[in-house]
C-alpha cells in the first residue's frame, strides 16, 4: 500500500489535480491498483453539469495515467529518480461505459505491456462497484526535466 504521502513523492500534481488517493495493491512490473474517491466538493463539478454532476472523462484517464506512474516508479526507480518527470504522450483504444459522479469510488487498475527505452506501455482500466467505467491503453515518457 502506497499512502498520499507516498504518492506525493512520485508524483508533481497537487489539488486538484492529484486523482490518486491512496494506492492498495502494486506488483512492480506488472499491476497497480489504486483508489480516487469522487467527492461533490471536486471544483469541476461546478459547471459539468451543475444539475447532474458528471467527472470529465479526461480527468478519468488522467487518474489512470497518474496510476500508471505510480506503477512505472514503483517498478523502475533507478530509472525514473531523481530529475526524471514522467509524461502522458498517448491514449488508445478510449471507452467511457457510464458517468461517474460524487460519492463514487474509482478504481484504478493499471497493467504493464512493455517499456522501451523511455516510453511506458499500460493496459487500464476504471471501475466503480465492480463495473467498468473506462478504459485505454496508455503510453508515457520520461525525460529529464527541462527538456
Amino acid at each position: 500500500m502506497i499512502d498520499i504521502e507516498g504518492i506525493k513523492e512520485f508524483l508533481p500534481h497537487r489539488y486538484p489535480f492529484l486523482l490518486v488517493d491512496r494506492v492498495i495493491e502494486c506488483e512492480p512490473g506488472k499491476r497497480l491498483l489504486a483508489i480516487k474517491n469522487v467527492t461533490y466538493n471536486e471544483p469541476y463539478f461546478q459547471g459539468h453539469f451543475p444539475h447532474q454532476p458528471i467527472m470529465p472523462g479526461v480527468l478519468i484517464m488522467e487518474a489512470l495515467a497518474q496510476a500508471t506512474g505510480l506503477l512505472a516508479s514503483e517498478s523502475a526507480p533507478d530509472v525514473l529518480g531523481g530529475g526524471m518527470v514522467y509524461y502522458l504522450v498517448g491514449l488508445d483504444k478510449v471507452r467511457f461505459k457510464r458517468p461517474v459522479g460524487p460519492g463514487d469510488q474509482l478504481m484504478l487498475e493499471a497493467k504493464y505491456v512493455r517499456h522501451k527505452r523511455n516510453i511506458w506501455a499500460f493496459s487500464c482500466r476504471a471501475e466503480v462497484d465492480e463495473e467498468l467505467v473506462a478504459s485505454a491503453d496508455i503510453m508515457c515518457a520520461a525525460a529529464e526535466q527541462g527538456s
